[in-house]
């Protein structure tokens, strides 16, 4: 019997990564041995600290209870004190800060917390593809303001600002902005938060990348009142290199940070404790880690972008975040066709710009999480290719 799914679900398609990785299989089950540089997702593992605190903790027996939906009050408090030290921004761990399974769990609980049928939601092009999601689960319709390589990757407010903003409850930004890598310039937040409120519209920060490949750190908190306007979402996925532990957080006023638990309240029953223990031990390492960390990531991006140029590509300078973000050529049909062919003729696969929006459609992005002499081999492959074509 075919059973036709939830109206919520039109317009939802399958994840590309979730397809592309299937396709992927099927030819590395035909011998391509394909070389996957597409998927943000870091190779290096934690600090050796987390994962002894995650074995010690689940080695307590009484560990493994159901947990308090906002998490231990430990962890709360070294979310606020890695904000302070990093970011600069004083945040209140009791009312303030609510840990999440995951920042994508928290993109959803806004979503579903804040709107109605009927709402809209800015959302930027190009953008994760997990906001426009997000807001149509919700009932919702997305809004795609344009983001343009000539204006820096930033909001045209006078564009903005000739829009009917009578149904738009949330705006979606993300600085340093993925998939561009484009670095949030001085006085970016405090217009944000100047249309926010103006405009009643809540700002919804999405701040994931923010330590990697940039040594200043920064929040959408660091604008005064901003906390009456914004709310922020931060994770270890990438900064600890923690991604399949599923630790985020968000930040918010008290009155944000309940109404958003009492919608996560009914969602699931709490994270693990051990994880909460290691998430800790991870929040209190010092700012060698993240020294050491984006070492590796300045060589990584250096290859990445030999790799590009071996493609006739030319990646933006300054990029932060965990990808090198570049132009394809003008000869090129689009960056789906051009992806698809380095796939199929050298084993490649590069993550097509097109699939965060019509704005990424000219350029393409590699991934920084593969080791040195996987990037390699794959510029020898291509160097092999060029050759011969």
């Amino acid at each position: 019997m075919m059973r036709k799914t939830a109206d919520r679900l039109n317009g939802i398609g399958e994840y590309y990564f979730s397809q592309k990785l299937r396709e992927i299989e099927t030819l590395n089950q035909a011998g391509k041995n394909v070389l996957n540089l597409g998927i943000g997702s870091p190779d290096l593992p934690p600090d050796p600290s987390v994962v002894m605190a995650l074995q010690t903790t689940a080695a307590d027996p009484q560990a493994h209870a159901y947990q308090s939906y906002k998490g231990i009050p430990a962890l709360r408090q070294a979310m606020a004190k890695w904000y302070q030290q990093f970011y600069g921004v004083i945040l209140d761990p009791e009312k303030e800060v609510l840990p999440l399974m995951g920042s994508k769990e928290g993109i959803l609980h806004l979503c579903m917390t804040y709107l109605n049928p009927g709402d809209q939601v800015l959302v930027p092009n190009p953008g994760y593809p997990t906001y426009a999601s997000a807001v149509k689960l919700a009932g919702a319709e997305p809004v795609f303001y344009a983001l343009e390589e000539s204006n820096q990757w930033l909001p045209n407010w006078a564009a903005l600002s000739e829009l009917d903003l009578s149904k738009v409850k949330m705006m979606w930004v993300n600085y340093p902005q993925m998939p561009t890598g484009q670095l949030p310039p001085t006085g970016v937040f405090e217009q944000l938060i100047a249309f926010g409120q103006s405009n009643n519209i809540l700002v919804c920060h999405d701040n994931p990348y923010s330590f990697i490949g940039n040594p200043d750190p920064s929040s959408i908190f660091s604008v005064p009142g901003a906390l009456d306007t914004a709310v922020e979402l931060n994770s270890l996925s990438k900064s600890h290199n923690m991604a399949g532990w599923r630790v985020g957080m968000l930040m918010g006023s008290a009155t944000v940070v309940q109404q958003v638990l009492t919608f996560k309240s009914n969602m699931d029953s709490g994270m693990f404790l051990p994880v909460q223990k290691a998430a800790i031990a991870a929040l209190n390492l010092g700012p060698e880690w993240y020294r050491s960390l984006n070492e590796t990531y300045a060589m990584r991006r250096q290859k990445a972008e030999e790799l590009l140029r071996q493609l006739g590509c030319e990646p933006a300078p300054g990029q932060a975040g965990l990808f090198s973000w570049a132009k394809i050529p003008s000869d090129a049909t689009d960056a789906f066709a051009f992806s698809d062919h380095w796939l199929h003729a050298v084993g490649v696969f590069i993550t097509p710009g097109g699939i965060f929006g019509s704005a990424g459609n000219r350029f393409i992005r590699v991934s920084l999480c593969s080791p040195l002499s996987k990037m390699e081999e794959a510029i020898q492959r291509i160097k092999t290719q060029v050759q011969i074509t």
